[in-house]
């Protein structure tokens, strides 16, 4: 039995093209809309982890769908159903160049690039005399360019994305707005569950009509960082690491096994029972972010399901 999805394959009725990201597969049906599944795919440093993890894919569409009804009365989003634990299905959109990456502390890459001693990130300056995980006196918007599979993000400052043109001023105001907006929300809902959200990134596009609206996932353990808040400031004064919700400790492992995704190194071998100690960080970040409990998806032919489930609800939508 098959515990993992890592590709998929599908021919949905419609479908008219499909993208593959570095951990979602999504599928372009008729000129309207978008079946977008979240696959088990690990990815860190820009780099796919040659083997799936148990229920990563149901955890992260979970948060993600969950989060997206919490701020959409904020923010428009792409969402217009979940009609199975790995998928979401939306309008079909646009997608802006730049992922919108908002922190409110120097951690993970940010503080990396202090440590090398620079001190500005993206244009943006950071003061002297930080320590790692400190919070900065305003969250600070750091954006990436989008990197097809494969290649890494890169930073870019907002002067250069107005200058080469990947985004309009007008539009790049808005996301802009929309990121501080959404942060602010996702800093609200992570106080309530003890949690800090540190830093974090936003995608959004365009419909057919013109609207600018979130896509993708939004406060998961990929896109995010979380400290819990209870210690975090007696562990800053003592200089010691923050008690993190995050991916990061996948990174840690990575970085402790001599592999950053740099040319030339070797990604090390994961054995199952490292596997099984992800899926269990992950199950135990999305109830530490949520508040649910999870409820674990029938693993037996995860294919075979999420076909099943899309195609039961393109049949009802092609009806409407």
């Amino acid at each position: 039995m098959n515990q993992t999805i890592t590709e998929t394959n599908f021919n949905f009725p419609g479908q008219k093209n499909v993208y593959k990201g570095k951990v979602r597969e999504v599928y372009t049906i008729k000129n309207n809309m978008l079946v977008m599944i979240a696959t088990d795919r690990l990815s860190a440093f820009d780099v796919v982890m040659p083997k799936g993890i148990p229920y990563k894919g149901q955890i992260l569409n979970q948060i993600a769908t969950k989060m997206m009804k919490a701020t959409e009365d904020l923010v428009p989003n792409w969402l217009l159903a979940t009609p199975d634990p790995n998928v979401a299905i939306g309008h079909l959109c646009t997608p802006f160049k730049v992922e919108m990456v908002i922190r409110a502390y120097m951690s993970g890459h940010a503080a990396r690039e202090y440590k090398a001693g620079r001190r500005i990130l993206c244009g943006v300056p950071m003061p002297d005399g930080m320590i790692e995980n400190d919070a900065f006196e305003l969250p600070i918007i750091t954006p990436a360019t989008k990197a097809e599979m494969g290649d890494h993000d890169e930073d870019i400052s907002r002067e250069d994305i107005l200058a080469r043109g990947i985004v309009s001023e007008e539009d790049y105001r808005v996301l802009e707005d929309y990121t501080r907006k959404l942060f602010q929300r996702g800093s609200e809902i992570a106080a309530a569950q003890g949690l800090i959200l540190v830093d974090t990134k936003y995608e959004f596009g365009k419909t057919a009509d013109g609207t600018i609206v979130l896509i993708d996932e939004i406060h998961t353990p990929d896109s995010s960082r979380y400290f819990y808040a209870d210690g975090y400031e007696e562990r800053q004064l003592k200089g010691e690491p923050q008690k993190q919700l995050s991916k990061e400790f996948v990174r840690q492992w990575l970085i402790k096994n001599d592999f950053q995704g740099l040319t030339g190194q070797t990604i090390p071998f994961m054995s199952d029972e490292y596997i099984e100690t992800v899926s269990n960080r992950y199950i135990e970040l999305f109830e530490n972010i949520t508040g649910d409990d999870f409820e674990k998806s029938d693993l037996t032919d995860i294919n075979a399901r999420i076909e099943h489930n899309v195609l039961k609800y393109l049949s009802l939508k092609s009806k409407d």
